[in-house]
């Protein structure tokens, strides 16, 4: 399967969940400067299951996340086919929407994952995958791995 493949309309994605037999895993996120937090978080959340579906935020969407007037750096298709080039992952999704709850409730994971910055009460989905028997998995953080931290290092010295 190329990395495109892998990068579904919800839709599809719907399609490719209803196939699989083990416990499908659930995380999201902008990804925008792909690095060594993201990896680690990844690999933890593909452990707990048997398949990875990883949300992606749409362009729209970061912008609206207010990241900065200059964020996402990375447009989305590309940031999609970065992920759906990990091993870990098996299925790419873009929302556009300021949260994935409808694409959670579309897929309706097995696990939800996040990154231990976020407190239980924080995550959105949580109710609705423990609702239907589902988990809810933080992982720990990568120290100084993050893409805001990236682009303090590199003191907007993007490009030439």
């Amino acid at each position: 399967m190329t990395t495109e493949e892998k990068v579904r309309a919800p839709a599809e994605a719907a399609r490719w969940r209803e196939r699989q037999r083990g416990a499908v895993v659930f995380t999201n996120g902008v990804f925008d400067l792909l690095h060594v937090g993201h990896v680690a978080l990844l690999e933890a959340a593909r452990a707990e299951g048997e398949g990875l579906v990883v949300g992606v935020n749409s362009d729209a969407s970061v912008r609206r996340l207010e990241k900065g007037t200059d964020r996402p750096i990375v447009p989305e298709q590309q940031r999609a086919r970065l992920l759906a080039a990990l091993a870990c992952v098996d299925c790419v999704v873009l929302f556009d929407e300021d949260t994935p709850l409808a694409l959670i409730e579309r897929l309706r994971p097995d696990v939800l994952v996040k990154g231990a910055d976020y407190a239980r009460r924080a995550i959105v989905g949580a109710d609705q995958v423990e609702g239907w028997g589902g988990r809810v998995v933080r992982v720990p953080l990568v120290k100084g791995a993050s893409t805001t931290q990236l682009l303090a290092r590199l003191g907007g010295k993007v490009g030439p």
